[in-house]
């Protein structure tokens, strides 16, 4: 599972960093945050000719879905089973996207270890890019010409050896050669794009333990991923 991020580096650089135009109307430094859950805002990368870099709401909320509700339960979809299951399959096929944070949170669930959160981030410093799908929704209940929203859930995988058995699944990180692979939907094989939804290769991530403020999203600041020694169960 990956539910909690950190995003904090200005969309201008993000741009920049991925070599994608800012979407229209999204400000080059934008809102920085600690403590981003499901039903937020997460950037996405789209497009391979001319990639841009856009908000979606984090929730995958399918076109043909009757409940906005669904997207509750689709932050997440299996590397294993996304191109078959119906909720994912539509945009596997046509909608991919890689979105771009600083940072993730797992809670150690480890015998004999206190439940603390642990921040993730590359080892190399550099921004984490995660293999996507987005999707575009429309309220039944709105004018036809009303916008549609934007969502997006992030693949997982399981995990590699830099997860420590803190979580039993990992976000699917793609590096930077495999980008364009995994967004060209219309000119790569369908096997070709899921070969790239394997864990990340040992040494990819470092991790730490931070406080437990980031259990609640309504905390967020740089403080939440200040290291934080764990509380003794003894």
């Amino acid at each position: 599972m990956c539910g909690r991020v950190a995003v904090f580096t200005p969309p201008a650089r993000l741009a920049r960093l991925l070599e994608a135009t800012l979407a229209a109307g999204l400000d080059p430094e934008g809102r920085p945050s600690w403590n981003i859950g499901p039903q937020r805002s997460l950037f996405a990368l789209t497009g391979t000719d001319e990639p841009v870099l856009d908000r979606y709401r984090w929730g995958l909320l399918p076109g043909w879905a009757k409940d906005p509700a669904l997207s509750n339960r689709l932050f997440n979809a299996r590397g294993e089973t996304v191109a078959e299951k119906p909720s994912f399959r539509s945009a596997f096929a046509k909608r991919p996207c890689v979105v771009p944070v600083d940072g993730f949170y797992e809670w150690d669930h480890r015998a004999g270890r206190a439940k603390q959160p642990h921040f993730f981030t590359r080892a190399d410093g550099d921004v984490l890019c995660f293999a996507g799908l987005y999707e575009f929704w429309r309220d039944p209940e709105l004018p036809e010409d009303a916008p549609a929203r934007q969502t997006v859930t992030i693949i997982t995988a399981t995990p590699n050896e830099d997860m420590d058995e803190i979580h039993d699944r990992m976000p699917v990180v793609l590096e930077r050669d495999e980008w364009s692979t995994w967004l060209d939907w219309s000119g790569v094989d369908a096997g070709v794009r899921v070969g790239l939804l394997d864990p990340a290769p040992t040494g990819t991530l470092v991790h730490y333990g931070v406080g437990a403020a980031v259990g609640n999203v309504r905390n967020d600041g740089p403080e939440l991923i200040a290291p934080h020694e764990p509380t003794s169960l003894f």
